[in-house]
Parts: structure tokens; sequence; C-alpha cells
């Protein structure tokens, strides 16, 4: 895999790979940036949260869940000092369907996490993951209630 990122201006990059998208990257104003793109750690953060809900809502779909509307949120703790990593991170799968089957979510979680992705699996070695559920009956994120939270422990070897 290639990453490029080109210079525009002042603290502004668009960064681009083989499939061809380009992102935008700055920096706060704090440091001299324009506030115009992407942080780079906001990029892994968003990264992380995008491997693992591919794989999941795939999983979900091949398990036949009716999932009529899917997020998965990151937040990420990062150090007061520089360099700022991520200390710790919270996972977050809200799932909303109809009958949707608790088995089928955390299994879909544990082979995420344990088997389909990179990101959880590389970072997953430095910064310790909370992975958390929430289940919803509903047709969308905008008309929804609550059935089932719950947290994904992996199985003690």
């Amino acid at each position: 895999m290639k990453a490029v990122v080109a210079w525009e201006q002042g603290l502004h990059f668009t960064g681009t790979a083989a499939s061809g998208f380009a992102v935008p990257l700055g920096a706060e104003a704090t440091v001299g940036g324009a506030e115009d793109g992407f942080r780079p750690l906001e990029l892994m953060a968003v990264s992380l949260a995008g491997c693992t809900a591919m794989d999941v809502i795939s999983i979900l779909k091949k398990k036949q869940q009716a999932v009529t509307a899917f997020e998965v949120n990151v937040q990420a703790d990062q150090s007061e000092e520089f360099p700022k990593v991520f200390t710790h991170s919270t996972i977050t799968y809200q799932i909303t369907g109809q009958a949707i089957d608790e088995a089928a979510v955390l299994r879909s979680i544990e082979l995420s996490a344990t088997k389909y992705c990179p990101a959880q699996a590389m970072l997953g070695k430095v910064v310790p993951m909370e992975l958390h559920y929430e289940i919803f009956e509903g047709e969308s994120a905008q008309s929804r209630s609550l059935v089932k939270t719950g947290v994904y422990t992996p199985a003690k070897a």
C-alpha cells in the first residue's frame, strides 16, 4: 500500500492513495494551521471506526440481521504531553433494526476484533480498547428505542 501527502500551503496537505480519493489534512489554529482539513490522528480514529464498521455490518448482513441503521463511534483518549498518542479507546457499535440478535452482534464484533480488522489489530497492540454495543429497535437512527447494551469481552485463552 502506498500513500502520498502533498503540501499545499501553510499546514494544509492533500493525502491520496491507490484508491484515487483525496483527503484534506490540516492543523489547528493554535499550532499555525487554518482549520482546513482532518488532523492526522483524527484519520487514525476514522480508519479504526471504518475498518471495524465494514467488518461488523458485512457479518451482520451475512447473518441475515435486519439492520436499518448502523454507526460506529470511536472515542480515543490522548496523552496530555507530546507526542499526544492515544492512551485508551472506546469503540461503540450502535445497531438499529428489527429483532437484532445479540449473539450475532457479539460474534460480528469478535470476528472483527480478532480476525478481520487490521486497524484494530495494529492499534490494539499499543492502545487498550473497550468494545461496547447498543442494540436499538426501530426503522432509523431518528426513530428507535434502546433494547440492549453490553461490552464485548474476549474469551480467556
